[in-house]
């Protein structure tokens, strides 16, 4: 097990080696970053100044070992750099260390203040969103997909497949637009709910935050939308298979209850493509939460990044699309270990 899991890992890790390089070839250099740094005024020297803070009066070669080493865990730091960046982690040498390192994300053009502590201000509140989004999915589709299986052919099983077609073909920013307008702006009386809000509320006289999980409910329901239709379908297509098998008809011959088959023996069996779809959508939906928070208000990393991108602020662009990818990668570790769990047959490829 733990071969199959370092294998698994060392497969993460060159697939992020991947996203950085497409990342830093997608956004580095795009424009002039010098002049978004310093504004509308500014002289030369200055330009010139933060073009040399920035490595782009160096060959593009070079600008991408740079950024490379300052996102690299592992990475070689002179002592002024790990003063200047304010780099946090553990640091071995003398003038010039061998760092074992928090990522360095770089600064924000706009804000000047460090990606990386902008995108952990907001990381609670996406992950906060995609958890809710994946409990509701997972909470109606599985059950609901059982029943559907169980009850072949009859009205709840075609009610079922049609609510999932309608699920999976409506966008989630079309979903968002509706819900909010309906139960935001419409029914706000009735449901307590508004067009837009975030996880927090901000005390106007003591600068206090505090949590208003009502905020929650839209964003969460439009976000799990999505997986809720296709977890519905797997489980459903999943259940008809197994349902079909000896061991099933041996359980009912036992004299086992219909429900103890269905609910332990059946079920447990045909989680295999329902745990890929949950890990996979929990993945996307941290990655693609953008229109959706930002539809509502919602702040968290994804609506971040779409202001950022608005305001061409490149360096929180990159360090949330690395954010993102590596949760991905992370969460598709956690489901290839729950194969192995799941399945011991899975641990031999």
């Amino acid at each position: 097990m733990l071969r199959y899991i370092t294998k698994k890992i060392l497969y993460g890790i060159l697939v992020l080696i991947g996203v950085v390089v497409l990342v830093f070839f997608l956004f580095q250099g795009f424009g002039d970053p010098s002049r978004l740094v310093m504004g509308q005024s500014g002289d030369a020297a200055t330009q010139a100044n933060i073009r040399k803070e920035l490595y782009l009066d160096q060959p593009r070669w070079k600008q991408f070992m740079f950024y490379l080493n300052d996102v690299s865990p592992v990475a070689i730091h002179s002592k002024e750099e790990i003063k200047q960046k304010k780099l946090k982690g553990f640091f071995i040498g003398g003038e010039t260390k061998l760092a074992f390192k928090v990522p360095y994300l770089r600064k924000s053009y706009q804000t000047k203040r460090n990606v990386g502590d902008m995108l952990l201000q907001a990381l609670p509140g996406t992950l906060l969103l995609a958890v809710a989004a994946m409990l509701i999915a997972v909470a109606i589709g599985i059950p609901l997909g059982v029943l559907a299986a169980v009850k072949q052919n009859t009205w709840l099983d075609t009610t079922a497949i049609f609510s999932s077609i309608v699920g999976i073909s409506a966008p989630s920013f079309f979903m968002g637009i509706i819900l909010a307008y309906i139960f935001g702006f419409v029914l706000t009386d009735w449901t307590g709910l508004h067009i837009s809000g975030s996880w927090f509320d901000i005390d106007p006289v003591t600068g206090a935050k505090k949590l208003t999980l009502a905020n929650l409910i839209l964003p969460a329901i439009t976000l799990g939308i999505r997986p809720l239709a296709i977890i519905t379908q797997l489980t459903r297509s999943s259940m008809l298979d197994v349902l079909d098998q000896d061991f099933v008809r041996t359980a009912y011959a036992k004299g086992l209850s219909r429900r103890k088959v269905v609910w332990k023996h059946a079920l447990r069996n045909a989680l295999n493509p329902v745990i890929t779809a949950i890990t996979g959508w929990f993945a996307e939906l941290l990655a693609g939460a953008f229109f959706v928070e930002y539809i509502f208000g919602w702040q968290g990393i994804g609506k971040m990044t779409v202001d950022a991108l608005e305001k061409l602020d490149y360096p929180v662009v990159m360090g949330s699309v690395l954010i993102a990818a590596g949760f991905f990668i992370l969460v598709n570790i956690l489901a290839d270990v729950l194969y192995g769990v799941v399945d011991p047959r899975v641990r031999k490829v």
